[in-house]
């Protein structure tokens, strides 16, 4: 690497700043320029060394990291990595409405060496996030707000299931896969869907085990369509939108007359969890010409080989062009492969999405 990437830890703990120095100082090509015991300093160190990377804590004295957020997106937008406790599930997503570009779970709230046990993670992220195209991530943050913000003050009935949807063979899903960048993604496409979708949804959003719930429950909140945490047997339905619970692979099975969730745990092999690859090969062979996929923002190359299953049963493939894409590798991976049928900025994929179900 020509040029080492920046990193500012900030976190009030003396512990926790210390072990991610050594985490981050053992990688290649990184290089922690400072620290801050609290959003107040965090924010004049930030000022003064203008890191390409920030590691936050939201627990603070002083200054939170909420309001270190809303500070720093609004002088100085910077890539920013939440380190949370897992019972912050809550406040995980408030900070990505901010503009935290993502997180990682604490394995404890209390000081202990399990922190080391984030330590590939937290490299592999902080060497995604350093690569974000800052007009992209100011853009996706302000329509994130503003979609939670409309949406809680006017909720709109959700959609609801008919019986004849399990039974019709004709039914047809939407399989969606994103991973760094794709919760304020897919809250702009869940939010600005019908009501009346005549299709189903299944995504796999690459997010640890423990966030996954309080991720659907925020999406179902803003979104005309029913939005929740995928179960294992649960039947694909129009209007619905099913969100692969981390930790656990999602894939498509048939049930009698229904189509229905499976679910896998995380193997050791498994290099992205949830996997865009598993869930769109089973989705490919169930709903052949009636399936499409969307390769949203995201880091690395997962459903690269799905969208050939995808292509290979008449299915349709789109895929987030550079111009919205917080970070553009797995759509410009899949877009290699010369199988994508439209590359579209995210303001126009929901659009698509209607026309394509409604075709």
């Amino acid at each position: 690497m020509d040029k080492a990437i920046k990193v500012l830890i900030v976190d009030d703990s003396a512990y926790n700043r210390r072990t991610l120095f050594r985490i981050l100082e053992s990688a290649s090509g990184v290089k922690v320029v400072g620290t801050g015991v609290d959003g107040a300093e965090g924010i004049k160190k930030a000022l003064k060394l203008k890191p390409d990377v920030i590691t936050l804590d939201l627990e603070m004295p002083s200054m939170d990291g909420f309001s270190f957020l809303r500070i720093l997106m609004e002088i100085q937008p910077t890539p920013v990595i939440v380190v949370s406790a897992r019972q912050g599930d809550t406040n995980v997503f408030k900070a990505l409405e901010l503009g935290a570009m993502d997180f990682l779970a604490k394995p404890t709230t209390k000081i202990s060496p399990e922190l080391y046990n984030i330590k590939n993670d937290l490299i592999q992220k902080v060497m995604a996030v350093s690569q974000i195209k800052l007009k992209n991530l100011q853009k996706s943050t302000s329509d994130f707000s503003q979609v939670i913000e409309k949406k809680e003050q006017s909720p709109v009935p959700k959609s609801q299931p008919k019986s004849r949807d399990i039974a019709k063979m004709d039914l047809k899903l939407v399989a969606i896969g994103s991973s760094t960048g794709g919760p304020a993604a897919l809250n702009k496409i869940f939010s600005s869907l019908p009501r009346e979708l005549p299709a189903g949804i299944v995504v796999s959003q690459h997010m640890p085990s423990g966030f996954t719930k309080a991720f659907a429950e925020r999406l179902n909140k803003c979104s005309q369509l029913r939005v929740k945490e995928a179960e294992r047997g649960e039947p694909v339905e129009r209007g619905k939108g099913m969100i692969a619970p981390g930790g656990y692979n999602i894939f498509l099975e048939r049930k009698g007359r229904s189509i229905v969730v499976g679910l896998k745990k995380r193997g050791a092999r498994d290099k992205y969890v949830p996997s865009i690859n598993l869930m769109f090969r089973s989705a490919a062979e169930l709903f052949r010409e009636n399936n499409l996929g969307v390769i949203l923002t995201g880091m690395g190359d997962d459903g690269k080989e799905g969208i050939s299953a995808i292509k290979e049963n008449e299915g349709k493939v789109f895929a987030e062009s550079a111009d919205s894409s917080v970070i553009f590798g797995m759509p410009k991976e899949a877009i290699k492969t010369g199988v994508v049928d439209k590359i579209l900025p995210l303001s126009k994929i929901p659009e698509e999405i209607v026309k394509w179900s409604n075709g």
